[in-house]
């Protein structure tokens, strides 16, 4: 429908060409952001593993300390596997949702962003100060070493 719409005013060869590069062009380019879009999002959805020298119970305990005192909403507390948390923003809104599992001597943390706000600087920015906030937890415990986009599961 659209092409036969478009063909009553192309007048020559010369023009019908033009309007099938600039529609390819477009298909590109819009193509390309999209992969550039998912591709961030994805690797915003890996887990950023952190070795440490403490047990799994001393991290989890850190952690959770850690995220009470900023206020975090503990969805879930399983002492020595795994913490889940939610970060809201305002009284009606979720906001972002903080990962953490507990393995051996090691951490694996993930943020995922707030929805509401979508693909935006400002919501990656509070996923990275979420996963530092874990990290200097788990760093009073001794050295710490960061793996980021680790193999371990996504969310």
């Amino acid at each position: 429908m659209v092409l036969i719409f478009t063909a009553a005013f192309l007048v020559s060869l010369q023009d019908a060409i033009a309007v099938t590069v600039a529609g390819v062009f477009g298909l590109m380019l819009t193509g390309g952001l999209g992969f550039l879009f998912w591709r961030a999002q994805r690797r915003d959805l890996q887990y950023t593993q952190l070795a440490t020298a403490a047990d799994a119970t001393s991290n989890f305990a850190r952690v959770l300390s850690a995220a009470q005192r900023a206020g975090w909403r503990i969805a879930r507390a399983e002492p020595g596997r795994r913490l889940d948390a939610e970060i809201s923003v305002s009284l009606l809104d979720k906001g972002e949702r903080v990962a953490v599992q507990f393995r051996g001597n090691e951490v694996l943390v993930a943020s995922i962003c707030d929805p509401s706000v979508g693909f935006s600087l400002v919501g990656r920015r509070h996923c990275a100060a979420h996963r530092e906030l874990v990290r200097q937890a788990v760093l009073a415990a001794g050295e710490v070493g960061i793996a980021e986009g680790s193999n371990a599961p996504e969310l």
